[in-house]
């Protein structure tokens, strides 16, 4: 399911068709899917067209074009996955709960043509954990990711705020009951310490028979 109406210029809706790799899970809705700005493929072509006439150049502006058609960059509403690879096929997975940092780049051709790269760093890793390359608008891209995991984390809090508050009245409650269960212990007690009185104290009210005789005369 895709999700386009916040997407920063992303082209989900035309790349739908190319996300069968995507492995979703259950009620996980994309938000936003792009991939490489295809203006990236200038260089290539500046390379490549000189030496077209040997051949070289043909397999560079083709080789450059496949790796920049068969990158895709999603955003969903639980996780980063970028995609990569013509022939064989990489998936790189994050869940927005282990992001800590989100930071965009630009080159000097990327700050001409509006694109840039995204990297993502995670809790515990090591430097750059995913990057999104040579994506158009990275500022919003990175603004899009970091709206999202700031509304997870709020999310999150709200549910543990709740759990927090039901497990005091459930606290509560068990104290509640187990006084009771106590005030009922001690009642019990006292009634059958009363009880018990009663049945000493009529026993010592009967008369005494020591076994004499009433005496006539």
């Amino acid at each position: 399911m895709t999700d386009s109406s916040s997407a920063p210029d992303g082209r989900a809706d035309s790349i739908d068709d190319d996300l069968e790799w995507l492995p979703l899970d259950d009620g996980e809705t994309i938000v936003w899917a792009d991939g490489p700005d295809r203006r990236t493929l200038v260089p290539a072509f500046v390379v490549g067209v000189p030496l077209a006439i040997v051949l070289i150049g043909i397999l560079i502006i083709v080789g450059e074009y496949l790796r920049v058609t068969n990158t895709h960059y999603v955003v969903t509403d639980r996780a980063l996955y970028r995609k990569t690879g013509v022939f064989s096929r990489d998936v790189k997975r994050i869940e927005h709960e282990k992001v800590q940092d989100i930071s965009y780049s630009q080159s000097a051709l990327g700050n001409v043509f509006g694109y840039g790269t995204v990297e993502v760093s995670t809790a515990g890793g090591a430097g750059v954990e995913l990057s999104f390359k040579s994506v158009p608008d990275p500022r919003a891209v990175q603004r899009l990711i970091s709206d999202r995991i700031e509304r997870d984390h709020r999310d999150e809090s709200g549910q543990r705020a709740k759990g927090d508050v039901l497990e005091e009245i459930l606290a509560e409650l068990r104290a509640i009951r187990t006084s009771l269960e106590e005030d009922g212990r001690d009642d019990r007690r006292d009634d059958f310490e009363w009880a018990s009185g009663d049945d000493a104290r009529s026993g010592n009210d009967e008369p005494i028979d020591d076994g004499a005789s009433p005496r006539h005369d």
